[in-house]
């Protein structure tokens, strides 16, 4: 369909705005910019509860932040990876999103503070992913949740960095989550979906930012299809945790998140999709500018409780 109106106006407010692109920043001056658009996810819900902590990585300490809705019994909990291309973004751009899932799931959220490139190249990212979910596994009692039922999500950077973590349980018999939810994953670093061609220009994050992004976090001399990096590469998927997958149409990343799709379905992994039609990357956690966004947080609440069986 045509580029929803909410969307056609967000455009052209951000041109109206004059800013450079993002990858002609410096990555201190992209952060904060990212964190500028804040604003326009309108005002935070009330949460009964949060609380930040720092838990011990196997290479550094990892900022989180808990987000508990009112309960007397042990909750089911997310972990929640934020996005922004493994670059920006941090505990503050994601807020709003970590509150309404906590509050209409309901949910345990843990917000994950991993480190960003280009201080810390790839891998560090999926390690403190990896470490995050097992430290709240082992710890989920004393967090108020149960350890039976952790899901992994996160958006765009945050989608990879979940469904990585799933892989690298996989892979060393580490707690394995129940269930994923991947919003526009990142699941192809190589950058070759038709999608990149179709709306790499013009439509917010851009072919050239996603270029720029790569670069800070992956080492000149890595293959960019290692599955801790490019997941859609990986041999073998089974095993992993059934998935639930957003993607918006007039995105870069619309392809990789459908192919990972079909490559988890292939797998036996039972995977669901859902495509907003004439949305933007990034228009999840915009939840002041777009009626799709909440929409997409009602969605995927509601996979979160099928997840977790307390679908009412």
């Amino acid at each position: 369909m045509p580029l929803h109106p909410q969307a056609e106006a967000f455009l052209n407010q951000m041109a109206a705005l004059g800013n450079p692109p993002m990858w002609t920043l410096t990555p201190e001056q992209a952060r904060a910019s990212f964190l500028a658009l804040r604003a326009l996810a309108g005002p935070p819900e009330p949460v009964a509860r949060i609380e930040e902590r720092r838990i011990p990585g196997s290479q550094a300490e990892i900022p989180v932040r808990l987000y508990a809705p009112p309960s007397d019994q042990p909750l089911p909990i997310t972990l929640y990876f934020h996005g922004g291309g493994f670059v920006i973004g941090n505990l503050d751009s994601h807020d709003n999103v970590c509150r309404i899932l906590a509050n209409r799931t309901p949910t345990l959220v843990v917000s994950v503070d991993y480190r960003l490139a280009p201080e810390h190249p790839f891998p560090a990212a999926p390690i403190d992913a990896y470490d995050a979910l097992q430290w709240t596994a082992a710890h989920a009692a004393e967090l108020g949740g149960d350890p039976a039922r952790i899901a992994v999500a996160g958006d765009s950077a945050g989608g990879n960095l979940a469904t990585v973590a799933a892989l690298m349980a996989r892979n060393r018999k580490g707690k394995l989550p129940v269930f994923q939810l991947l919003v526009y994953p990142v699941t192809d670093a190589t950058h070759s979906q038709p999608s990149y061609e179709a709306y790499g220009t013009g439509y917010l994050l851009t072919k050239e930012t996603m270029q720029w992004f790569l670069r800070h976090y992956v080492p000149a001399d890595q293959d960019r299809r290692h599955p801790y990096l490019s997941p859609l590469f990986e041999k073998d998927l089974s095993g992993l945790p059934p998935a639930h997958i957003i993607v918006a149409e007039y995105d870069p990343l619309r392809d990789e998140g459908t192919a990972y799709a079909r490559r988890l379905e292939a797998a036996g992994v039972t995977t669901s999709v859902s495509c907003y039609a004439g949305m933007l990357h990034g228009f999840f956690a915009l939840t002041g500018l777009f009626d799709d966004a909440s929409r997409a947080l009602d969605e995927s609440a509601a996979a979160l409780r099928r997840a977790f069986g307390t679908l009412s």
